[in-house]
């Protein structure tokens, strides 16, 4: 009769971990945090992707990950200019598995393809992807697509004072 409860107590411990493990944890450039769920991530709106790895297509279904690292107080749209050009958002999976994308380059003002976190259940990613997965639409191969996504994090590079005279301006 003992093992009842003690059966009880690990299945929660299981449930527990298994939700804590169905998030992505967010940093922002100025120490935000946050978490972000599957439904979460449903909510956001929505992109459709269809690209070639390793010569299977697939279509990935996720919310741009400007969307998502606005969340944590990433600059998005017209304030993607001057010092936010030299900030970066390093994806780091389950793995430890690395990658890194400019701040631009998932501001659609400044270039076409498109930068997604996918959710397993959004997606149907295969077991190994998930439960998040960034994908990458234009890139020649798929080494930025990472998988098994825990971690995103803005990081500013530029000092954020305004430019003195001689320094570009755009």
């Amino acid at each position: 009769m003992r093992t009842l409860p003690l059966i009880a107590a690990l299945a929660a411990l299981s449930l527990t971990g298994q939700a804590m493990a169905q998030t992505v944890a967010l940093k922002g450039p100025d120490g935000q945090s946050s978490t972000l769920s599957a439904a979460e991530l449903a909510a956001l709106p929505q992109v459709k992707l269809t690209v070639t790895h390793h010569g299977k297509t697939a279509t990935f279904e996720g919310a741009p990950l400007a969307d998502v690292v606005a969340r944590v107080g990433a600059a998005s749209g017209k304030a993607v200019r001057g010092p936010e050009l030299a900030t970066v958002i390093r994806v780091t999976a389950k793995d430890g598995y690395q990658v890194v994308f400019g701040l631009a380059e998932t501001d659609p003002g400044t270039r076409k393809g498109r930068i997604i976190l996918a959710a397993r259940d959004a997606a149907g990613l295969l077991k190994d992807d998930g439960p998040f997965r960034i994908v990458v639409e234009d890139d020649l191969r798929p080494a930025r697509s990472a998988r098994m996504v825990e971690t995103i994090e803005v990081i500013r590079l530029a000092n954020a004072t305004p430019a003195v005279a001689g320094e570009h301006k755009h």
